[in-house]
């Protein structure tokens, strides 16, 4: 078995971040989030992965490499532009052969791996087996109707009107059969080549597709809210380690991780949080659920439950929550200016103005 890793598309919901980073790069507890889903890969027992590339494909292949040095052996696969899921399976077809294989989207997240699914499909050996859980709003997501006996009837890719609640997972297991229904598709409303179509295909045609419903924790990390609540979830599991310094006039509390030559100097700090090597943190608060990356700097101000990427530098300015802040960004205090009011009044007017 292989497995198919998407890591292109534009990462439009992650802007401005993802204008000169590639989303699936975008740390979770100062790790990529795309790591993670390699990480699960190799632990179901995959070895060789296809990862498909498209105009952040220099910092992908600058991250991952080779994939040695996560027991992988990675090809890349060059993706023109983002044409759907589908089309990744397309432009895989050399690489894929007549191999099962996970096709994996590289900004999804799944607490618990992907071990038990993988040994299912080799024990049952469907034709293609999905994963979905119940959202509140479907309509952003892939949507499958099962039936009565728990079958799945029919897919739709982003309804207007969701026949259920049940929303499809990004990772998704094929035999070779996927193929021939990847050839056939036309072009969706969208003008791309959907993966639940193809599925759809397989259906109509008689072929085995079994479904999974996901009981822990899935998240598509494709906007912030979404990341920071990531990044909450990895940091409940946190060991506490000090690699670094921390002064006598600071105090750790909680699970905190100070890497190799991060400072702590004059602060508070209430975990979880991760503090990335060589980072500062000097006369501030740093409150849970926080990961600062690496050479970052926190100095007289208060943070709590964000993500600060490699690089960035936040001096006195007060409160920061619920934020991420990209790589070598400056956030300090605007300057003072003089209260005034700058008025264009007609005639007769009354203006109230509060001192």
């Amino acid at each position: 078995m292989k497995a198919l890793v998407l890591a292109g598309g534009s990462g439009s919901r992650m802007r401005p971040i993802t204008h000169s980073f590639a989303k699936q790069l975008v740390p979770v507890a100062n790790k990529p989030v795309l790591f993670y889903g390699l990480e699960a890969i190799r632990n179901a027992g995959i070895r060789e992965v296809g990862i498909v590339v498209g105009a952040t494909e220099p910092e992908i292949r600058d991250a991952v490499g080779d994939g040695s040095r996560f027991g992988l052996e990675v090809t890349y696969l060059r993706q023109d532009a983002p044409r759907g899921l589908a089309h990744a399976v397309l432009i895989a077809r050399e690489y894929l052969g007549d191999d099962d294989f996970v096709m994996y989207l590289g900004d999804n997240f799944i607490v618990g791996g992907i071990d038990d699914l993988v040994d299912r499909f080799r024990r049952e050996r469907p034709h293609a087996q999905i994963l979905l859980t119940k959202v509140a709003d479907p309509r952003p997501f892939g949507v499958a109707e099962l039936d009565a006996d728990g079958r799945v009837v029919r897919l739709e890719e982003k309804p207007e009107r969701p026949r259920s609640d049940l929303a499809l997972v990004g990772v998704y297991l094929f035999g070779p059969a996927v193929h021939e229904a990847v050839a056939a598709l036309r072009p969706s409303r969208r003008n791309e080549l959907e993966i639940t179509d193809a599925v759809q295909w397989l259906i109509d045609r008689g072929h085995r597709v079994e479904s999974t419903l996901v009981s822990g924790y899935w998240k598509d990390t494709g906007n912030v809210a979404d990341m920071l609540e990531v990044n909450r979830l990895v940091l409940e599991g946190l060991e506490p380690s000090v690699d670094g310094e921390v002064d006598e006039a600071s105090e750790l509390i909680g699970r905190v991780e100070v890497g190799p030559g991060a400072r702590v100097l004059g602060s508070r700090v209430v975990g979880p949080v991760v503090l990335g090597p060589g980072s500062l943190v000097r006369d501030s608060y740093v409150g849970p659920f926080t990961s600062i990356d690496r050479d970052c700097a926190v100095i007289g101000s208060e943070i709590e439950y964000s993500i600060v990427l490699r690089g960035a530098r936040i001096d006195g300015v007060g409160r920061i929550e619920s934020s991420l802040i990209g790589r070598e960004a400056r956030v300090v205090p605007a300057p003072r200016v003089p209260n005034a009011h700058r008025l264009v009044l007609g005639d007769h007017s009354r203006v109230q103005i509060s001192r």
